[in-house]
């Protein structure tokens, strides 16, 4: 089975001036579609992996073929994770569960914000739902990626420098700042969504005014978001 290169949700200048048009032809048509075909000549050699889906190929291989395979699923779900002029911001439920978890949507951002301005390296930041039921930041190194260890990606900023150097240099923070601009809450949002039907394990917050309410907030150590 061949793996092929994603199309973009978007056109290749449609993310200027954030991103230009030079970033993602390299980002996109060079790096990405590199990992592509590298993870194909893998394949190509061993009939092991025939048949064997990106996310399975995450899951169960190492070395070379892990890094490959994760850096098309990190990809993929990067573009994903980006559209122009989105006014929309988090839904409701996922907005509760950030308030739950972080204190408050700005708290979340900014952790998420100085999480990525402090990877050394190379790697990916992380919104994700934990095992746990609970929203938490997380970084990763390299092609590594939340899904190998259990928690369920939610939004993730590619912090190579290949996803910034063109337009930002070396200054990381001015990239993410700007890629703020950019986020497909949509996207977020039904991922959070489909991830709490997946979860057995979660728990929403308590938004009614009941003593059953007071009682789970006090055992979940949260707070009572008002509807």
């Amino acid at each position: 089975m061949q793996h092929t290169l994603m199309e973009l949700p978007f056109a290749k200048d449609a993310l200027e001036p954030m991103l230009s048009q030079e970033t993602i032809e390299y980002h996109y048509g060079k790096h990405h579609a590199g990992y592509v075909k590298k993870l194909n000549a893998q394949v190509e050699k061993d009939s092991r992996l025939e048949g064997k889906t990106i996310l399975e190929l995450v899951k169960s291989e190492k070395g070379g073929v892990f890094n490959n395979a994760a850096q098309v699923y990190n990809h993929d779900f990067y573009w994903n994770c980006l559209v122009p002029n989105d006014q929309k911001g988090p839904s409701r439920t996922l907005e509760d569960a950030m308030v739950r978890d972080f204190g408050s949507v700005e708290n979340c951002m900014e952790e998420f914000t100085q999480t990525a301005a402090t990877l050394f390296g190379s790697g990916w930041t992380w919104l994700s739902l934990n095992m746990e039921g609970k929203l938490v930041v997380e970084k990763t190194c390299n092609a590594n990626t939340p899904i190998r260890y259990g928690n369920v990606p939610l939004l993730t900023c590619d912090v190579w420098e290949h996803a910034f150097y063109i337009d930002y240099r070396n200054d990381k923070a001015a990239y993410i700042n700007k890629w703020w601009e950019l986020v497909n809450w949509e996207f977020v949002s039904q991922n959070f969504d489909q991830a709490k039907k997946e979860d057995k394990n979660y728990i929403g917050p308590c938004n009614d005014n009941t003593p059953v309410c007071d009682y789970i907030d006090e055992l979940e150590g949260g707070e009572r978001v008002s509807t």
